[in-house]
């Protein structure tokens, strides 16, 4: 058999193979599994013009393999020259985030200089690949609306991919310059029109050559393969597929910093980071140590807490900063504690870590100055949780928030002599980054998959104590180390299937202990949970499900013994809609509490909640 043969492939080669149908993928490969941040690395790593690595191909001349075409690519039909063996993944994720083209999904190069809520003297010429959720809201139209408006796309400094694809689409992207550019092209009554027409004219032309010169990267970019030829045996293709997904794993980045160290400062990391984790063993429940060391040791010395920080940082700070970093380690953990937040399945998002941890090293230990700034520390905490602050650029947006909050705790003055306040915090600055809204909270998915809304939500009733429907006892990590806490639906999974109705938002969860599921038949959601528990009192009803925020009118919505056909769906979608609706109301008012740095009681907020919606539904005098 001859011998396999490297190739290189520019991007526009691979795009018109697809286009026509000439690449498949064997149907044994599994479906595309890269999430939406994975997804951005890659579009990074192509926009930045750096290596990526190998794929593995077959050439075809009869096809060896049942096979389907890339998802979404064209079903022409065509002639199959090749099988992708390996590389569905990076293909399919380029194709369809170069044709933005995934459900409830945008992708977007944000361009740093372009974003007008960057003061100029901040401005830099990096640029970063982000992405937008998209949702459906209840007038039918497609939500956030900016992302379909150029010009707001381009007042946050983002532009869409698909305007980077391969391709003769200049009269698209001429048409998208001209409506992001609309606002502020010159009116011809305007003194000195001319010069300002010839200023806009010249902002069109340096956003064209912008947007030319990456299309031109992506174009051009190289994405190289080896190819098994055609006459290759359906068996040996199989075992080279194999081996070319199971390779030993490589080094990590803390390998190559453990090894750099040990060479420079002549100790051992593995030792230093043993004594850590014996000494403070509550860190290692949040993240990885490793993580956890680089992401803190870089944010004390001033560098960003990624891969390019970590390996920027001096690896000798690192060594002699390290009874700091890890006290600020362990303080972070204490913290974390005290705001019910347990292990890292249960976090919102880890970008927090190394934030808290870096703080604590400059937090003194007076109580009445350490007690101050944890309050500006619950307010970091639960900003981050619900906003948008962290679901795009984690690291440098972490980064950002620490020196504004280090600023601050150190007492630092502004140029012009005023000090750092809340307000130059960007996470805590609400006209920047505002905290979610019931109507976004109601959309919530499933606090199990990571998404941090979903963990946030749930880590606000982990504050309140979630008690336990059977017990009665309060969430703690003892509980959920020995996994005696599940995730379980309020109104039951399968009622709700019955009136195809989806059942899994975070705001119809409670994590409570499992129990063997009852015949449910046509009960109404609170006699259902009164079988499985066991409850005989209405006290202990109402303090269970409060320390939940589960409104208790809404779930006691009445009996569906007797109804059937579209009687019943009705009624089971609208006792869901007006218990997941108060219950959004109550998470809201839950984080604007947490958020301003305050402790949380069910009671309160349930109390000011209803007041409110009663204060609503009275006539005015």
């Amino acid at each position: 058999m001859p011998s396999s043969s490297a190739q290189d492939r520019q991007v526009s080669i691979w795009f018109q193979k697809i286009q026509n149908g000439e690449i498949k993928l064997p149907r044994f490969q599994r479906h595309q599994a890269w999430d939406k941040s994975r997804v951005c690395s890659l579009l990074d790593t192509v926009t930045k013009n750096l290596p990526l690595g190998v794929t593995l191909l077959l050439d075809v001349d009869k096809e060896q393999f049942v096979s389907r075409y890339l998802v979404t690519a064209p079903e022409t039909q065509g002639r199959v020259t090749e099988h992708l063996l390996d590389g569905q993944q990076r293909l399919t994720s380029l194709w369809r985030a170069l044709h933005n083209n995934y459900d409830g999904l945008n992708y977007f190069l944000y361009l740093n200089t372009y974003d007008d809520r960057v003061p100029d003297e901040e401005k830099t010429d990096e640029s970063e690949v982000w992405y937008e959720s998209r949702w459906t809201n209840k007038n039918g139209k497609i939500m956030p609306l900016w992302v379909d408006e150029p010009s707001e796309c381009l007042r946050r400094g983002v532009i869409p991919m698909h305007l980077f694809r391969p391709g003769d689409i200049s009269n698209e992207i001429e048409e998208w310059i001209d409506s992001a550019l609309s606002n502020s092209e010159p009116n011809i009554e305007e003194e000195n029109y001319k010069g300002l027409l010839k200023e806009w004219m010249g902002k069109q032309e340096k956003l064209k050559n912008k947007i030319r010169d990456f299309r031109e990267t992506i174009t051009h970019f190289n994405l190289p393969y080896l190819a098994l030829p055609a006459q290759t045996t359906k068996e040996t293709a199989l075992q080279v597929f194999i081996n070319m997904n199971t390779n030993s794993k490589p080094l990590s980045q803390y390998d190559i910093i453990r090894a750099e160290i040990e060479g420079v400062k002549g100790v051992s990391l593995d030792d230093y980071q043993t004594e850590l984790d014996k000494k403070h063993p509550a860190v290692q429940h949040y993240f990885e140590l490793p993580f956890l060391i680089l992401a803190t040791s870089a944010l004390i010395q001033g560098k960003l807490p990624n891969q390019r920080g970590m390996w920027d940082m001096s690896k000798e700070d690192m060594v002699d900063n390290w009874n700091k970093m890890s006290l600020g380690l362990s303080k972070m953990a204490t913290f974390l504690e005290s705001q019910a937040i347990y292990d890292r399945s249960r976090l919102p998002t880890n970008a927090v870590l190394a934030v808290i941890a870096a703080l604590y090293v400059d937090i003194p230990e007076n109580l009445d100055s350490r007690g101050n700034f944890e309050i500006l520390l619950k307010k970091y905490l639960w900003s981050s949780f619900f906003t948008d602050r962290y679901e795009n650029s984690a690291a440098s947006h972490a980064f950002n928030d620490f020196v504004a909050l280090k600023n601050i705790i150190t007492a630092e003055v502004k140029t012009d002599g005023s000090n750092y306040t809340e307000n130059d915090v960007p996470v805590l600055n609400r006209d920047l980054y505002p905290l979610s809204t019931d109507d976004e909270l109601k959309r919530v998915g499933w606090p199990k998959r990571e998404n941090i809304r979903g963990r946030g939500i749930m880590a606000v009733f982990s504050k309140l104590g979630a008690y336990d429907f059977a017990d009665g006892a309060p969430l703690t990590r003892q509980q959920l180390i020995d996994g005696r806490r599940h995730y379980h639906h309020v109104f039951p999974d399968a009622l709700l299937k019955e009136v195809e109705t989806e059942s899994y938002f975070a705001l119809n969860c409670a994590l409570i202990t499992d129990k063997t599921n009852l015949n449910i038949s046509n009960k109404d959601p609170l006699n259902y949970l009164k079988d499985r528990y066991n409850w005989t009192s209405e006290d202990i009803v109402n303090a269970r499900l409060q320390s939940h925020l589960i409104p208790l009118d809404e779930l006691k919505c009445g009996d569906y013994t007797g109804l059937v056909g579209e009687e019943k769906v009705e009624k089971v979608k609208s006792d869901f809609a007006q218990f997941i609706a108060k219950r959004a109301a109550y998470v809201a008012k839950a984080v604007e509490i947490l958020a301003e740095g305050r402790d949380i009681t069910a009671s309160e907020i349930i109390r000011d909640v209803d007041q409110q919606a009663i204060a609503v539904e009275e006539p005015s005098a």
